[in-house]
């Protein structure tokens, strides 16, 4: 089992678009996956159709120690199930603020349902943040895959992301890879994303080897800005079902491609 946290600590770079349609486009190849929301806006969960309402419950009471992940978990379509959130969730931090640890609390939960749950691949929606959540999708997962829009800035919050991921693997999972970068909202024709990507390419090259980001690869494929991925979520759809002709389809297809040859290149860590 392959399991892949989608994280960046910036809002609005295609890290839940990514973490959605991996999922599901991983599902419709036959494997089977289960999607945590982890991201108190709970929009990985709506993408899907997944609208918590009333006594719903969600990754928060799993979280809260009320709940298994197996108790909480829907199945939105065939292989493909989702932990929901909400913004319940928000208050979870303040709440487990004096419990001892309280970073492997998903870490053990995925443990126990992965022991009664056959799957193929967990992927968790991370928050646009790098508090106590994200801590806990890090210390849970052994893969990190970055969504990243190439802009300057960009690469300036990457560094602090991945200082994150060494703090973590020093002190709480010393299995943790950044295993890929995934480019969104990617503009053909422009100098800047070239510049970017390059830039990328060689701080990636550069790295030390023991960083957790040594082996990291850049996605081949670039996911092009397409309204098609924007429109997708008010539908409560995968791009696949919203639009599968389009340039956002064919993208994600790709990525899934390059996901599922990594593991033929036996260049994956695999969870217990």
């Amino acid at each position: 089992m392959r399991t892949i946290a989608v994280m960046n600590q910036k809002g609005g770079v295609g890290k839940t678009t990514t973490s959605v349609n991996l999922a599901a486009g991983l599902a419709a190849r036959g494997r089977k996956v289960c999607l945590i929301d982890l991201d108190p806006q709970g929009h990985a969960s709506m993408h899907l159709g997944v609208d918590v309402t009333g006594s719903m419950p969600t990754i928060y009471q799993v979280l809260a120690g009320e709940k298994t992940l197996a108790d909480v978990r829907h199945m939105v379509a065939p292989n493909l199930w989702v932990v929901p959130a909400n913004i319940e969730l928000a208050a979870i931090e303040m709440e487990l603020a004096n419990v001892s640890d309280r970073e492997l609390i998903l870490r053990d939960a995925l443990q126990q349902f992965a022991k009664s749950q056959p799957l193929d691949y967990i992927v968790i929606d991370c928050p646009p943040s790098l508090g106590v959540l994200t801590i806990n999708a890090l210390t849970a997962v052994k893969e990190v895959f970055i969504p990243l829009q190439p802009h300057f800035f960009a690469l300036q919050g990457l560094s602090k992301l991945l200082e994150t991921t060494a703090r973590v693997t020093r002190r709480l999972n010393r299995d943790l890879k950044v295993s890929g970068v995934v480019i969104c909202l990617f503009e053909t024709g422009t100098r800047l994303a070239s510049d970017v990507i390059a830039d990328l390419t060689n701080f990636l090259r550069a790295s030390d080897s023991n960083a957790p980001w040594a082996n990291a690869r850049i996605f081949q494929t670039k996911v092009r800005r397409n309204i098609k991925l924007a429109e997708a979520p008010s539908f409560g759809q995968s791009i696949f079902d919203y639009e599968p002709k389009s340039a956002g389809a064919q993208d994600y297809l790709s990525i899934i491609e390059e996901v599922i040859a990594m593991e033929a290149a036996g260049s994956v860590p695999q969870a217990a």
